[in-house]
């Protein structure tokens, strides 16, 4: 969702940054696009760890996703991605089910989906945070999609934004393309093995249909 369909990330990254900036713990906007997949939860956890020697609790986790979510919601309405909306019609086009799997339990984009892609994710092929224990980079997430949606694994493709979303397709054993729309240098995306890599949703959008007719 983040960084696939909706221009987002660098908010998300500002409101992360200046959340934990908040709490006095140190941390880098940057190093938030390379924790992208991941729930809120492990993404605070694994902070604590880092800075404070310890895990973060339940109720922090609730407390800080809460404040981490208002600052992102105090921020312009994001955009949705450039290309995106071309690549998921070309996708109906060709009655390609699609399923969203995201580590985001934010309401405030999951709730735009039916307005900007009307008619593709219905809520029973949804994914969230709240629906898997282990988030991304742990196969989970991508392995309830594909119950929900009936495939086989050789009849899916995963599009994907980020290294850890990347980690979690090929583990997975589902084909996994990683489209660089944020600042992480194709090299992070390299480590991970994917399928293939697009530059941006605009070029991936201009190759899906190639991809399909290839696959018939």
């Amino acid at each position: 969702m983040d960084g696939v369909l909706y221009d987002s990330m660098k908010k998300h990254t500002l409101a992360w940054h200046r959340m934990m900036s908040e709490e006095g713990i140190p941390c880098s906007r940057d190093e938030f696009f390379l924790y992208e997949g991941m729930t809120g939860a492990a993404t605070i956890d694994l902070l604590f760890r880092r800075e404070l020697g310890r895990g973060s609790t339940p109720e922090e986790n609730t407390r800080l996703y809460a404040r981490k979510t208002e600052l992102f919601q105090q921020m312009t309405p994001v955009e949705v991605m450039q290309g995106a909306q071309r690549m998921i019609q070309i996708l109906k086009d060709n009655n390609v089910k699609c399923v969203l799997v995201t580590g985001s339990a934010q309401n405030s984009l999951i709730q735009r989906l039916d307005t900007d892609y009307p008619d593709v994710f219905t809520p029973d092929m949804r994914v969230t945070a709240l629906d898997v224990k282990r988030g991304k980079p742990d196969p989970e997430p991508y392995l309830l999609a594909l119950e929900k949606s009936g495939a086989k694994p050789e009849e899916t493709i995963v599009i994907e934004n980020a290294p850890l979303g990347v980690r979690a397709g090929v583990a997975a054993g589902l084909r996994t393309i990683a489209v660089t729309t944020g600042p992480v240098p194709r090299e992070n995306f390299d480590a991970e093995h994917p399928w293939k890599i697009y530059p941006s949703m605009l070029s991936f959008a201009s190759d899906v249909q190639h991809l399909l007719d290839d696959d018939k």
